[in-house]
């Protein structure tokens, strides 16, 4: 990859990781990674242009289905897809079926981009994801394999133990914090060969472990206001973005924003 190399346009594709939960701006909407780097490029790169076709919750044949199609006729230098990983956190999954799903999107993006980047998403520390880690590792697994016949970039967030430390993941254990996802798009910065400017695989201070009392109002929260309504969701069908559209649907130049 060419160090300190010129892109003119990023589209970013995938579910809630790349729309930016649970990074708020100040208006109440959500920034991200994938909105962190875009700033970034546009900063080094007059008349940068960016979309954001992301929706949270969406599962891997929705995003073959959705965004695509429409990402690859978009024709920019870099395209960032992230997604399969709701899929995994199912209680049941065809892991088959979302492997021959991420197959085809890349199969699809791949001649229609100047570079491809996909990702071994990070996972937070703790009981519930450990559960769900076999099924991850087998997806990072095919990401890699579709990496080397492709010719895509692979950032290893999974493998970077910080990012698995709980302070950089929201109260609903889902989403990284904002500092988490500055992380992120350093990692993918340098990924497009592209200077370093903080190193990303830092381990945060060392920090004094709650008490037990703390740790159990934590736990109660979570489950009172993120885990139940996310089980009321799989039961009947619904989610978080249903009838949700992208948050930036056309590639257009970036329009910088203070708090970026």
């Amino acid at each position: 990859m060419e160090i300190n190399a010129t892109y003119n346009s990023l589209v970013a594709v995938g579910d809630s990781f790349t729309e930016g939960m649970s990074d708020l701006r100040p208006d109440g909407s959500y920034r991200g990674w994938a909105d962190v780097l875009a700033g970034r490029l546009a900063a080094r790169t007059p008349g940068f242009r960016y979309a954001n076709l992301a929706v949270r919750g969406k599962l891997i044949g929705q995003i073959v289905e959705e965004q695509v199609a429409l990402a690859a006729g978009m024709k920019a230098d870099v395209v960032t897809l992230v997604g399969g990983l709701n899929d995994t956190l199912r209680p049941k999954v065809d892991m088959v079926r979302v492997k021959d799903l991420l197959t085809e999107a890349v199969e699809r993006l791949t001649p229609h981009c100047g570079q491809l980047v996909l990702m071994r998403s990070p996972g937070r520390n703790g009981p519930v994801m450990h559960r769900f880690r076999p099924r991850m590792e087998e997806l990072f697994g095919h990401i890699d394999e579709l990496a080397a016949r492709h010719g895509a970039l692979v950032v290893d967030l999974y493998g970077a133990p910080v990012l698995g430390d709980p302070r950089l993941w929201d109260v609903d254990r889902l989403h990284l914090t904002a500092d988490g996802h500055r992380r992120v798009a350093e990692a993918v910065w340098q990924s497009l060969g592209l200077a370093a400017e903080s190193d990303w695989r830092a381990p945060l201070p060392a920090a004094v472990r709650p008490g037990w009392v703390t740790r159990r109002a934590a736990d109660a929260r979570f489950a009172r206001e993120h885990l139940g309504p996310w089980i009321g969701r799989r039961l009947t069908g619904r989610s978080s973005g249903d009838g949700r559209p992208p948050k930036r649907p056309e590639l257009l130049p970036y329009e910088t924003r203070s708090e970026v």
